[in-house]
């Protein structure tokens, strides 16, 4: 079956995963998905992440997931804001600030996926694809 929006799989399994506690998830493998799971590692919302062949050849991505020292999660809740049926789009100046910075937006943009912060920093705007707290 034809994944049509494999940011939002990814995203749904991520968060049934941490709502479970599992310790990994995966995810099918996306050039998008793999720039998102480098940001959520880059910013501590996960352990760590590897891609893995699966049988079909496309591959995984196996995500490690955080959770703090006495089981409490890291990642609060997942949100996806552009969608296929409705993109989403903001100059660096219009970034969102996700609960006044606790949070991150990811952004995909002409350098590549980025958090709003490193958008930011680079003064490039792009596609808001989802909010993580």
């Amino acid at each position: 079956m034809a994944i049509t929006d494999p940011i939002a799989d990814m995203l749904t399994r991520i968060r049934n995963a941490n709502r479970t506690g599992k310790p990994r998830v995966n995810v099918k493998r996306s050039k998008i998905c793999l720039g998102v799971a480098k940001v959520l590692k880059e910013e501590g919302y996960v352990l760590d992440f590897a891609t893995v062949e699966d049988a079909s050849g496309q591959g995984e991505i196996r995500i490690d997931l955080k959770y703090g020292d006495r089981g409490e999660k890291v990642i609060q809740d997942l949100q996806r804001v552009s969608r296929p049926g409705g993109r989403v789009y903001r100059r660096v100046d219009e970034l969102p600030k996700v609960l006044d910075g606790l949070g991150i937006s990811i952004v995909s943009t002409s350098r590549g996926v980025l958090s709003d912060r490193q958008a930011r920093k680079l003064s490039v705007g792009g596609e808001v694809l989802c909010e993580v707290w």
